[in-house]
């Protein structure tokens, strides 16, 4: 049986001035995490706010302890990139 766990990453970019500073941000973001995870990566909320931002990386797995792991070693990579602008995060297990 396949397991799907969703990571939500509440962003908040204090630094950004205008939403191509932000969307600069959220793009490299979610580069880095397909590239080194083979996650799937979307901006879901927050798209016309300038500081503001949502993003979900999802995978899915036949091993949910796999996926754990996974959307572990992705919560700790985009805290070590985002570093204070990362206000929040969860996990959702469909």
């Amino acid at each position: 049986m396949a397991v799907i766990g969703v990571l939500t990453l509440e962003i908040y970019v204090e630094d950004s001035h205008s939403l191509k500073d932000k969307r600069h941000v959220v793009k490299s973001l979610k580069d880095r995490l397909r590239d080194r995870f083979n996650v799937a990566v979307a901006e879901i909320d927050g798209l016309d706010s300038w500081q503001s931002s949502v993003v979900a990386a999802v995978t899915v797995s036949n091993d949910r302890v796999h996926a754990e792991q996974l959307l572990q070693a992705v919560e700790a990579q985009a805290a070590t990139l985002l570093g204070g602008a990362l206000a929040g995060s969860s996990v959702e297990w469909l």
